[in-house]
């Protein structure tokens, strides 16, 4: 099928630097876009053009709306956008439209973004799991931050466990909330980077934002919050179940977490990963997976993930291969019959002792 689009003063401006944006949706909606001087031909198969020439007509819409694309958001928009065939252009602006994030418009930049999202809107308790970098903290502190300026709840609990990664610290000085602040420092960037830092400051000081380890969880009953676990693949078993309990009524709560950077001590199981296999199949709540493409941060950390990932799958394949060797070794051994002589005899002539039987200790129920 093949379409032509007339050029509009609003349309160049969708193109992008050096025509980056038409390139994102060829590749993504698998359709050729012959720009020309005074119109666009979109060719490839009815569906596929169909969605382009709909999306050219809701970015026309929103430029005469007034609507204003800033910080690369068009280009975000536009790769969930080939990557849900449910979305439109106009529907992912206006629902940023709708959410107030404190002094900052964020958008989500890629489809599991946008499903974690939509995710926390629905459910009470949700996990993001995934690679540094996705937005799962961020992302949670904007959604606790409309849900505080919209008064669907009262304050907002950020929460991450003080686990060094993966070096000592020794004992620092200063008062108790000068010593866990390092650990806490990520959630104060985050909210910094959304509200006034007088407004932070006054919601510190009368406990409308909570920031603490999540030691300090214990025993609380948290009503009308909005309830933050970060770093959660650092929690003990017992340290989650305690947390995914202390939910009340007229609350929320993220958890979020990288099951590939775990520093507990003592190679103890993470309570994410626990949490994971248990909860999986517990109706309201919500797994949202993350993966590199996923990450928003400088290009490079996509590709430093990516390698990892390859250095990690090479490395499994000679651990299999040393295991299957072993195994075989030790099957070869129990099959070969030792030299002995007759009449239990060695072949200097010494008596052979008989082996010493070994009785498998047994555990009473």
């Amino acid at each position: 099928m093949k379409k032509s689009i007339e050029i509009s003063p609003n349309l160049e401006t969708l193109f992008g630097t050096r025509d980056e944006n038409l390139h994102v949706l060829e590749d993504g909606l698998n359709i050729n876009i012959d720009l020309r001087s005074d119109h666009i031909d979109l060719e490839g198969a009815p569906r596929d053009v169909a969605r382009a020439e709909q999306l050219f007509s809701d970015y026309d819409h929103l430029h005469r709306t007034g609507y204003q694309f800033q910080n690369g958001d068009l280009n975000s928009m536009l790769r969930v956008l080939v990557g849900d065939p449910n979305v439109t252009l106009r529907g992912l602006a206006e629902a940023g439209r709708q959410r107030s994030f404190g002094r900052k418009t964020v958008q989500p930049k890629s489809p599991n973004q946008r499903r974690y999202l939509e995710a926390i809107e629905r459910h009470d308790m949700v996990f993001g799991v995934g690679p540094a970098g996705t937005g799962k903290t961020y992302l949670a502190v904007a959604m606790a931050i409309s849900a505080l300026l919209n008064k669907q709840v009262n304050r907002i609990i950020l929460a991450r466990p003080a686990v060094e990664a993966g070096e000592r610290l020794g004992f620092l000085p200063g008062t108790l909330q000068e010593k866990i602040d390092p650990y806490l420092r990520p959630l104060y960037d985050a909210l910094f980077d959304m509200m006034d830092p007088e407004r932070v400051e006054r919601y510190l000081e009368k406990n409308i934002i909570e920031i603490a380890p999540i030691a300090f969880m214990r025993g609380r009953t948290l009503n009308d919050s909005f309830v933050i676990l970060d770093e959660a693949q650092n929690t003990t078993s017992e340290q989650m179940k305690m947390f995914v309990t202390r939910l009340g009524f007229g609350s929320k709560a993220v958890i979020t977490g990288d099951i590939t950077q775990i520093d507990l001590p003592n190679a103890r199981r993470s309570g994410l990963l626990e949490a994971i296999d248990i909860l999986k199949d517990v109706n309201g709540l919500a797994f949202v997976h993350f993966d590199e493409s996923d990450v928003v941060r400088h290009h490079l950390v996509q590709r430093i993930i990516r390698a990892y990932d390859e250095f990690k799958t090479r490395q499994a394949g000679p651990q299999l291969s040393l295991l299957d060797n072993k195994t075989g070794l030790d099957n070869k051994t129990a099959d070969t019959k030792p030299a002995n002589g007759k009449n239990g005899q060695s072949e200097n002539g010494t008596a052979r002792l008989p082996a010493a039987s070994v009785d498998e200790p047994r555990v009473q129920d």
